[in-house]
């Protein structure tokens, strides 16, 4: 029997600039983990990474053809995680467009972006996946269609503007774009397992591992198909690291659980060379010293095992 070669992240962009939006989801469910590490990284663990995810998502649909080295898509849509990062901590005002996304300097970081960025309906008029993205839009709810369509495809973008004209609060606009993107998001990455399975079997085995691996850190010994995974040279790097010192994971993980902090896996994705897990935290009751209520693993790792291990925390509310 031949073996099945994946195709290539050229071959998947290629394809998905010809209007194969499958392609296009699998791109993005392969490239998940490394996207989700860069938000991780600049935003720390909250809902603020989830709706940069988001927005990522819809970016790479309508700016996909923009592309002009498909042999390095993922430094593209990591460049498109950054900068929509970066502009949910720098933003001090309302823009137009994907929350001001399109209007993102894309090429001082990516050569291979066009010189002049292209308004969001001139892109779904001429881009192949058109009947995907509107027909996906129509499956929302009324309410949900209603400022969508204002916020992105519109004049009337800002917030206050929408709010007047649906007659509700601003508030009520936020929330209802939220939840507008990620049903969007939602149906784009859920074509990638109309596509290949590779992506969502990776998440999955992370998961079972992420279990086994809590639950045998509170039993105190970690089972021989777990610690082979964390080998002697796995390093611990960031907070919960010593500087200057090659510290392993395991044992400052077990003494953050000796002091009776336990964690609860919220959230996983992963691909072959970056895991991330996603953590809710409980911490004792009158503990000195208590972890933040969420934090997030993000593991380096090469064939399976993990080299280096980053523990990231929320960013301080200013």
């Amino acid at each position: 029997m031949v073996p099945i070669v994946p195709p290539s992240d050229e071959d998947l962009t290629r394809r998905a600039q010809s209007g194969e939006t499958g392609a296009l989801g699998l791109l993005l469910a392969r490239h998940q983990a490394s996207m989700r590490a860069v938000a991780l990284s600049l935003l720390g663990s909250g809902s603020d990474v989830d709706d940069v995810m988001q927005e990522a998502a819809l970016l790479a649909l309508r700016r996909i053809g923009d592309v002009r080295e498909p042999t390095a898509v993922g430094a593209w849509l990591r460049a498109v995680v950054r900068n929509a990062s970066r502009m949910r901590l720098r933003a001090t005002r309302e823009t137009p467009g994907l929350d001001g996304l399109d209007h993102l300097p894309l090429r001082d970081h990516a050569p291979w972006q066009p010189s002049q960025p292209s308004q969001p309906e001139m892109v779904i008029e001429q881009h192949a996946m058109r009947d995907w993205i509107w027909g996906a839009m129509e499956q929302l709810p009324p309410q949900l269609r209603l400022v969508l369509i204002l916020r992105h495809f519109s004049g009337i973008t800002a917030y206050q503007e929408i709010a007047d004209v649906c007659e509700v609060p601003v508030g009520t606009v936020r929330s209802r774009l939220h939840q507008a993107r990620e049903k969007l998001a939602q149906a784009l990455l859920a074509s990638a397992e109309q596509a290949h399975g590779d992506a969502s079997a990776l998440t999955e085995d992370s998961r079972d591992e992420a279990v086994a691996t809590l639950v045998a850190s509170e039993r105190g010994h970690l089972p021989r198909e777990i610690s082979e995974l964390w080998p002697k040279e796995t390093e611990m790097v960031g907070v919960l690291g010593r500087p200057g010192e090659h510290v392993h994971p395991v044992p400052v993980l077990r003494r953050v659980l000796e002091k009776g902090v336990r964690q609860h896996l919220s959230h996983v994705v992963a691909s072959r060379s970056i895991t991330v897990w996603e953590m809710d935290v409980t911490n004792p009751v009158g503990i000195a010293d208590p972890c933040p209520p969420r934090l997030a693993w993000l593991m380096f790792r090469s064939n399976r095992r993990v080299e280096r291990l980053r523990v990231v925390f929320p960013r301080p509310v200013l």
